[in-house]
């Protein structure tokens, strides 16, 4: 397992509240506007629609109106065209009769009157006592009479509204009278208007709902801003690790999951940079020391002191090129771009390593087998990986010792592994051999910064895989790299 290192890092100063309060005032004016215009536009289109049904209505009301009128109308028609008294079963006698059976068969409508103006000047009621209170019968009859000469319609303002009626006159030899049937308009609109002012409640109690449904929705959906503000506000250069919690499927939802995903790769990427940067600092500062050490104390009045002097620093200086080297890969094993998968040929790839390891020593290079696969790989970090394993071996086996290499695939994977009969690890030392700057104890005195297994460790997690030890001291030591196998071509 990787070691715990402590970062030691200076914490810039937060951001000032004035800057957090401005962003809060902000977001609450965005719910703020949302919902005004929610209840605007919500407040417009509830108006447009009692309008309408005003208008409709209204109209509704003087097509209905007109319409009783006509019915009533042609209803007496009918009744004078037939001209038989119901009651003697002979002809009407007197068109006063014949307005008199009319009223008793009409039933009135609400807010409706039938009159029967007789030839003498008197008028028949066909409604209740009551029915033309606030009328004033002598206009009423002026009106009417206007109207007897050729009938029609007309209406009458009075103090219990507007009466439109209708005059049919009916004659009875020189004598002549008239059918009347009459609305209060305003009676009839003061129905429409009851209507629509029921209406009016109901779509302020509506808009109410809404306004309330249009606040919470809008504080919901900012949620995820409110979020990323006070996620924002919280992190540092020192703690990335606060997200967002994201539980809807909408925009903002996934512009907090983006968040959150940028806070990753930026979590990463510090982390590697510090890694990165102690790492180098902890390890090039040794050799620094003794580069200056030496360089300070060489005589420079000694060939053979100038000589020894120019050895050891190009030895360090060496030594820090593969270190830097090194640490580079490491650094580089984080990024999206570490590894460039291809379809690679298993068994091809395998010779080709056996082939290239061959000059790293005088040893009994073997070929266990092969694996006749093609999955998706990156070569060269894969032949990187096997080289080094290659490479330790080597420093750890003698000259004419086995160094065995080898691949296989079996339960949708492929290993690679590089066996070799040296003094093997120790059970304490393969915990944590693979930790950046870990050396067995076998590995004591030979030249190696520690980092060769850590890069190996690296390439094979960035495939997605795992590199195993198998060892036991004095029998050797076989390490095997296994990376998912995908057979599906590029």
């Amino acid at each position: 397992m990787p070691t715990t290192q402590t970062i030691v890092t200076t914490t810039t100063d937060p951001e000032p509240p004035s800057a957090g309060i401005r962003l809060g005032e902000h977001l609450r004016s965005v719910r703020t506007r949302i919902t005004s215009w929610v209840i605007v536009l919500t407040g417009l289109a509830l108006a447009v629609v009692g309008i309408a049904i005003y208008l409709v209505e209204s109209q509704r009301l003087d097509e209905r109106t007109s319409d009783s009128i006509t019915q009533e109308m042609t209803e007496f028609d009918q009744l004078r065209d037939q001209g038989i008294d119901p009651d003697t079963g002979r002809d009407f006698s007197t068109a006063q009769r014949l307005m008199e059976v009319a009223l008793e068969r009409n039933a009135p409508e609400r807010h409706e009157v039938l009159l029967a103006v007789l030839p003498d000047g008197s008028a028949l009621l066909g409604n209740e006592e009551g029915a033309l209170a606030g009328v004033d019968r002598s206009q009423m009859l002026a009106a009417i009479d206007a109207e007897m000469p050729e009938g029609g319609f007309s209406q009458l303002d009075t103090d219990a509204g507007t009466l439109v009626f209708a005059v049919k006159p009916v004659r009875d030899g020189d004598n002549e009278g008239a059918y009347v049937v009459a609305f209060f308009r305003d009676r009839v609109q003061a129905d429409v208007n009851r209507t629509v002012a029921t209406y009016a409640v109901v779509a302020t109690v509506a808009l109410l709902l809404v306004a309330a449904g249009a606040w919470l929705t809008a504080g919901r959906l900012l949620r995820p801003i409110r979020d990323l503000r006070d996620t924002a506000r919280e992190i540092s250069d020192t703690d990335l690790s606060r997200r967002i919690t994201v539980t809807g499927a909408d925009d903002l939802s996934d512009l907090a999951r983006t968040f959150n995903a940028m806070l990753d790769r930026l979590q990463t990427s510090f982390a590697l940079q510090r890694r990165f940067l102690d790492d180098a600092g902890h390890e090039l500062r040794t050799p620094i020391t003794i580069v200056r050490g030496h360089l300070e104390v060489a005589d420079r009045s000694s060939t053979e002191d100038i000589a020894a002097t120019h050895d050891l620093v190009l030895d360090e200086v060496d030594r820090m090129s593969r270190l830097v080297d090194d640490l580079i890969v490491l650094a580089k094993a984080g990024q999206p771009d570490f590894v460039r998968p291809t379809d690679v040929d298993v068994a091809a790839l395998t010779d080709h390593v056996l082939q290239k390891v061959a000059a790293l020593g005088d040893r009994q290079w073997t070929l266990d087998q092969r694996a006749d696969v093609v999955t998706r790989v990156d070569p060269q970090r894969i032949t990187q990986a096997l080289v080094q394993l290659a490479k330790n071996a080597v420093q750890h086996t003698h000259d004419g010792d086995l160094v065995a290499i080898g691949s296989t695939a079996a339960d949708g994977q492929v290993s690679w592994w590089v066996r070799d009969t040296g003094p093997g690890v120790a059970r304490p030392d393969a915990e944590r051999i693979f930790d950046r700057f870990q050396r067995g104890h076998q590995a004591r005195g030979h030249d190696g910064s520690g980092l060769g297994l850590s890069i190996v460790k690296a390439i094979t997690e960035a495939h997605g895989g795992d590199v195993l030890l198998d060892s036991e001291p004095g029998k050797g030591a076989t390490f095997t790299i296994t990376v998912p196998l995908s057979e599906e071509p590029a």
